[in-house]
């Protein structure tokens, strides 16, 4: 099949992180050490499923952009493959062009206080640096900046032909809340059906439940773990890894399924060996941090700095452990109810910003007393804007728990904006002021 030219600019991107995903593959493929075999089975799910995306657009098969709180497991039981339209930008270490896209779209005229998780697909849209799909879900919470993501869809002259849907999140968390947005769920389902060709089955969609309910739960029992003193693992793997391999590759598959028994096993082994985060030697976990909200993206020593420099251990962060919802797949109403809620209600990032500020508030109160945790840090993301005008209470809601509470004040996306140099005073002078380091 010969490709037109815009099609091969759309999927240059792709196939370079592709590539690079392969590439890292076989490096690892063959080195042993039980941590190492987690990553190995990472790469592989995430290089299969950049291998599939490239194959539906290189082959005219029908694929959709979506994200990762739009009840993924949906499209594992439509046989739907689908990429997560900001995830480019969550994948830095695939790209050597991140800082320049980053200048690119301020030169196209995008406000730099708008999140740059959202200036970045704007950027590869209108550049046309980004897979044009069959069809595109929206995300409509925790922000308004996502639904001007969409506007741009709608316009852009590769993408205004591709049909959007987007499931309207309601405010509340009551019963009529959820199954309000169960509702939404179902329409979705008949829009994916009538513009993509594949059908919803609800056999399958209950086999794929069960599969995602198993991912969920091995999750969990290995939180549980995360409580021990030391902490088997520290921001990786069991964090946004795992978060990923739960709700952004392939939801409900069996490998994924086990990865997190792999996961699992590896911290039981830990523990009872009383190894912490780090396997080096002398190393002793003395700060049990919960980090509240993403990792940062720009650089990947910060992490192993803390814990090098300070013993400080990402124990808990805002990706890592929530009380998700295991759906009952004994009918099809009890499976669009429980996926609303799981999507509505459980989801990071929009569990906390689609309401209150008690949302906030509370998640600070149960991860700090379950995992003994000794200080608080808000990174301040520049597009959280959310998270940044509800401080305040989180300030005060750690000063009830008698914990420290640091707010940075960064771009998680971009080194420039506080410098990692920067970010690192900061550290050392909260931990030598409040008297953990």
């Amino acid at each position: 099949m010969v490709m037109t030219a815009s099609k091969d600019r759309q999927i240059a991107r792709y196939r370079k992180e592709r590539d690079y995903f392969a590439e890292v593959y076989n490096m690892v493929k063959d080195l042993p050490g039980d941590d190492m075999k987690l990553y190995r089975m990472q790469t592989e799910i995430l290089l299969s499923a950049k291998e599939t995306i490239v194959d539906c657009v290189e082959n005219d098969k029908p694929f959709i952009g979506a994200y990762f709180c739009n009840a993924p497991e949906m499209f594992s039981a439509m046989d739907l493959p689908w990429f997560m339209i900001m995830e480019t930008s969550f994948l830095s270490t695939a790209s050597d062009s991140l800082l320049g896209d980053i200048d690119s779209s301020e030169e196209m005229g995008l406000a730099t206080d708008l999140c740059t998780a959202i200036r970045l697909p704007i950027y590869y849209i209108e550049e046309g640096l980004m897979p044009v799909p069959t069809a595109a879900i929206g995300l409509l919470s925790p922000c308004d900046g996502a639904p001007m993501l969409h506007q741009v869809m709608m316009h852009n002259e590769a993408w205004k032909s591709v049909p959007q849907y987007s499931a309207d999140p309601p405010y509340g968390k009551d019963e009529r809340a959820v199954n309000y947005y169960a509702d939404e769920l179902k329409r979705m389902a008949d829009f994916l059906e009538r513009h993509t060709g594949h059908s919803l089955d609800m056999d399958r969609l209950a086999q794929v439940c069960d599969e995602s309910n198993k991912g969920y739960a091995l999750w969990q029992e290995y939180n549980e773990l995360r409580r021990n003193v030391p902490s088997p693992h520290g921001w990786m793997p069991g964090g946004s890894t795992a978060f990923a391999m739960s709700q952004c590759y392939v939801a409900g598959d069996p490998r994924c399924t086990a990865w997190f028994e792999h996961l699992l096993k590896c911290g039981e082994d830990r523990v009872r060996a009383g190894k912490g985060a780090s396997d080096a030697e002398g190393f002793k976990e003395k700060i049990r941090l919960f980090w509240f909200d993403l990792l940062p993206v720009v650089t990947t020593d910060f992490m192993p700095w803390l814990e090098e420099e300070f013993g400080a251990v990402t124990v808990m962060d805002m990706f890592g452990n929530y009380p998700y919802t295991l759906i009952d797949t004994s009918s099809e109403k009890t499976m669009f109810h429980d996926l609303a809620k799981r999507n509505l209600l459980d989801s990071p990032m929009i569990r906390q910003a689609r309401g209150t500020a008690e949302n906030f508030a509370n998640d600070i109160r149960r991860i700090v007393t379950d995992y003994k945790i000794d200080a608080v840090v808000l990174p301040g993301h520049m597009g959280h804007k959310d998270g940044s005008a509800a401080s305040g209470i989180m300030r005060e809601t750690c000063r009830e728990l008698g914990v420290p509470f640091l707010y940075i004040g960064m771009d998680l996306f971009d080194p420039r904006y506080t410098t990692p140099e920067a970010v690192k005073d900061k550290m050392s002078e909260f931990f030598a002021g409040m008297g953990l380091g």
